[in-house]
């Protein structure tokens, strides 16, 4: 039997990288680099999915222990802009490939298990990265399609 923490985060973060391809779709450069008060106090839906999506990957493998550790600038995802929604809907696709082949091969007998992020040095346990992996990402994109809300009520 196929571990049910496993199985109902595969389907949690399944979802929401369908909500963030929804969030993007036909969107503009503009409407996707677009900030809806000062630049200091929000982010654009470029900035919220990169680095969500990023996070979560990183999340992911730390929770499993997975070995690929993709490279991280978590600054420069803080200036993420682009050219329009393609390369946005591409770092979704490659990033829920990598999630699901990580869950794929995931074998956490011990959910209690303390894992220690590089990061900080923080001991958390297994089952918080993986929920914090989950609930992190359903953040990024609740505040993306918001974004994307007040973008079209603007225009």
């Amino acid at each position: 039997m196929t571990d049910p923490i496993i199985e109902g985060t595969r389907r949690v973060i399944g979802d929401i990288f369908d909500t963030l391809r929804t969030v993007v779709d036909g969107l503009s450069a503009e409407a996707l680099n677009w900030r809806p008060a000062s630049e200091e106090d929000t982010n654009s839906i470029a900035v919220q999915l990169t680095h969500g999506l990023h996070a979560t990957r990183r999340l992911l493998n730390f929770a499993t222990e997975h070995p690929q550790q993709a490279p991280r600038d978590r600054e420069a995802e803080f200036g993420a802009n682009v050219d329009g929604p393609e390369s946005l809907l591409q770092l979704i696709d490659e990033v829920a490939a990598d999630c699901t082949t990580t869950l794929d091969n995931a074998d956490v007998s011990d959910w209690g298990v303390m894992r220690q992020l590089r990061s900080s040095g923080e001991e958390l346990s297994a089952a918080f990265l993986i929920i914090h992996a989950a609930e992190h990402l359903r953040g990024h994109a609740d505040e993306a399609s918001l974004t994307r809300h007040m973008w079209m009520a603007q225009t």
